[in-house]
């Protein structure tokens, strides 16, 4: 009976660590089109395994003194893809931009702190929004966060604001 319960529980482990597989492929729309020349960008790409770090960012956001309503924010995420893009150029920027607003996605907001840009757009169907994506354009250096789940706008403006008043 043990050793069953240990091999329920490797599996479960295993099932569970399988989502975060790290790849130096683009794994997200726009960038996994083989016929896009991204004149020498290197790429890294992972899922993060939200039954893992959702304890954890919220555990570092009431560590950081983040208010409740932000941390309940964390429980209607249901995936999050994470793209990181080294040698990126503004050509390639733009022609992202011009991906997301062809995809209907609209550009809610962009803060600019310390030499970097963040940029955040979404997907609305009506009052419900399930997809938002946000980009971290420093230089060279891009971070793509592909973030699904079920939001509100009042949902992103607490997050937008939250994050602005820092």
């Amino acid at each position: 009976m043990k050793t069953l319960k240990t091999i329920l529980f490797s599996l479960l482990v295993i099932g569970t660590l399988q989502s975060c597989i790290v790849s130096s492929k683009p794994k997200m729309d726009f960038f996994s089109d083989s016929g896009y020349d991204f004149k020498g960008a290197r790429f890294t790409s992972f899922n993060v395994p939200l039954m893992l770090a959702k304890p954890y960012i919220k555990k570092a956001l009431r560590k950081d003194g983040e208010s409740e309503e932000l941390i309940s924010l964390i429980k209607k995420i249901s995936k999050i893809k994470i793209l990181t893009v080294e040698n990126g150029s503004k050509e390639m920027l733009n022609d992202y931009a011009k991906f997301l607003n062809n995809n209907h996605f609209e550009e809610w907001a962009t803060i600019k702190h310390n030499g970097e840009n963040v940029n955040l757009r979404v997907k609305q169907e009506g009052e419900a929004i399930k997809n938002m994506l946000i980009t971290v354009n420093s230089h060279k250096e891009l971070v793509f966060v592909d973030v699904k789940g079920s939001f509100t706008p009042d949902d992103i403006s607490k997050m937008i604001n939250a994050v602005a008043d820092k």
